[in-house]
């Protein structure tokens, strides 16, 4: 009504009031009532913004890719902005008289953009795409120290390099690199397996081979004790057989050496004996036949004095011319 309008402002934006072309009052959320025809309210936002963004570059070996992401930003000097671009509100419809309030976001992404591009240059495609956090807090920290933002008087809060995609040939590319490699791996992965249990198969059976060649040189240690323990105890036998026989050698000598004193006793005692009858044979030796036969005759039986008498007929048998012998002698004779 006649001019005069009111305003309340959000505790978010910062308002200058114009009035005849000088500040009257500034300040975040304010209210008050003005004279629409002399005033000019300028509003501009302090609460934090997003700027989406999306660039085409090139990688250092000349490989197209696509950087996805967005920064986060406040204004911090709003009397600055304000001078620079206008933040005007129509009185009647409460909305921007003019598109600068969309261009401070622009002109913030086509910054990141040029800093974004020097980034990516310096990279390769493989490392580039692996490269988005490296580059979000590069491009961070060259935002927060770039003049051209100190200038347009906005804070960067943040840097968000959501995605980092190279063109659809070359991810197909990299994509089949990297399946190869992956293929790859998997058959050093089979081949070290394998490797493995092969050694593994190795280990068991040296170690069997092991056990095998223990248990036989356990076995060639029985046999070697055995036969020290059979050479031993045949050493003990031959030595006990050693022993009979030195013994029985011994009684042999002893026998012998009896036999001997015995043969000489024996032989002293048949020479004593022979001495004896020769001695007592020796008288009877010088006598005459016919007297040593008359004297056994005295002493003898019917039958040696039969034969005697035999004896001499058969001596004289030269002399006798016949000789007639009764039966009855010849079986006196006979029996």
């Amino acid at each position: 009504m006649f001019g005069i309008q009111y305003l309340r402002a959000q505790p978010t934006s910062y308002v200058i009031h114009y009035h005849n072309g000088a500040i009257k009052r500034a300040g975040p959320g304010l209210a008050f009532y003005y004279y629409r025809p002399a005033s000019a309210i300028v509003a501009v936002p302090l609460n934090s913004d997003d700027a989406p963004f999306i660039f085409n570059e090139v990688s250092a070996d000349f490989q197209p890719l696509t950087v996805q992401g967005q920064l986060t930003y406040r204004i911090r000097d709003p009397e600055r902005v304000a001078a620079l671009l206008n933040y005007t509100i129509d009185g009647k419809t409460q909305q921007y008289a003019s598109e600068d309030p969309q261009k401070l976001p622009l002109r913030l992404v086509n910054l990141a953009q040029t800093l974004t591009r020097s980034l990516v240059q310096r990279l390769p495609l493989r490392a580039a795409v692996h490269a988005a956090d490296e580059i979000s807090l590069a491009l961070l920290e060259l935002l927060a120290k770039s003049p051209a933002a100190a200038e347009l008087g906005v804070e960067i809060l943040q840097v968000t390099v959501q995605a980092i995609r190279p063109a659809p040939e070359s991810a197909r590319a990299l994509e089949a690199e990297a399946r190869e490699a992956l293929l790859r791996l998997a058959d050093e992965a089979i081949y070290t397996r394998r490797n493995a249990a092969i050694e593994q198969e190795r280990r068991i059976k040296e170690n069997e081979l092991n056990t095998e060649i223990a248990v036989e040189e356990k076995k060639r240690q029985m046999r070697e004790a055995k036969v020290e323990a059979d050479l031993a105890v045949e050493t003990l036998e031959q030595q006990v057989r050693a022993s009979k026989l030195s013994g029985e050698i011994g009684l042999e000598q002893e026998r012998a050496r009896l036999v001997d004193a015995r043969v000489k006793n024996a032989q002293a005692e048949a020479d004593a004996q022979a001495y004896a009858v020769a001695a007592a044979l020796r008288p009877l030796a010088e006598l005459d036949s016919d007297v040593l036969q008359a004297l056994a005759l005295q002493s003898a039986d019917p039958r040696r004095m039969a034969s005697a008498a035999l004896k001499e007929l058969a001596q004289n048998a030269g002399k006798i011319g016949s000789l007639n012998i009764s039966p009855e002698l010849f079986e006196a004779l006979m029996r």
